[in-house]
């Protein structure tokens, strides 16, 4: 009977524990992914998730020509550099920061609307240690209406 008892206290733990996380990735994205969108206005989305060296994360998100963009990435202290690309739906590789010296932003205009991937990867390169390190990730995307 014991046993019964514990059970949904530990899950009731383990799922507080995974919104308290998702919640400090959230807090994080917002204090140092959000300035990074400078004069664009924030699309109101946070895209924040934990991640350790090697790890890669998907999204997909549809972008309208006739507006400029801001993507901005960033990744906890700790972590070694995150790596962005960006690709098409015929899977052309529209934007790689890995190969433009893995900067924090990306400004870009579409001349049609379209729905891209974009794949982050916390870089094995500058990782130190046996053991992976772990740490939030964001995206955050800014626009301007011309």
């Amino acid at each position: 009977m014991r046993v019964l008892k514990i059970v949904p206290v530990l899950a009731l733990f383990i799922l507080v524990s995974g919104a308290a996380a998702d919640g400090q990735c959230k807090a994080f994205a917002k204090k140092s992914c959000l300035p990074e969108l400078g004069s664009y206005t924030h699309d109101g989305n946070y895209h924040a998730t934990t991640l350790t060296v090697g790890e890669e994360a998907e999204l997909y998100k549809t972008f309208y020509s006739d507006m400029e963009y801001r993507m901005a990435v960033c990744g906890d202290e700790g972590l070694p550099p995150v790596e962005f690309t960006v690709i098409d739906a015929n899977k052309n590789i529209l934007f790689s920061s890995r190969e433009a010296n893995m900067p924090k932003f990306w400004d870009f205009r579409l001349e049609s609307s379209q729905q891209l991937r974009i794949v982050l990867k916390v870089s094995t390169s500058g990782a130190q240690g046996e053991i992976p390190p772990s740490g939030c990730v964001a995206i955050m995307f800014g626009f301007k209406i011309k």
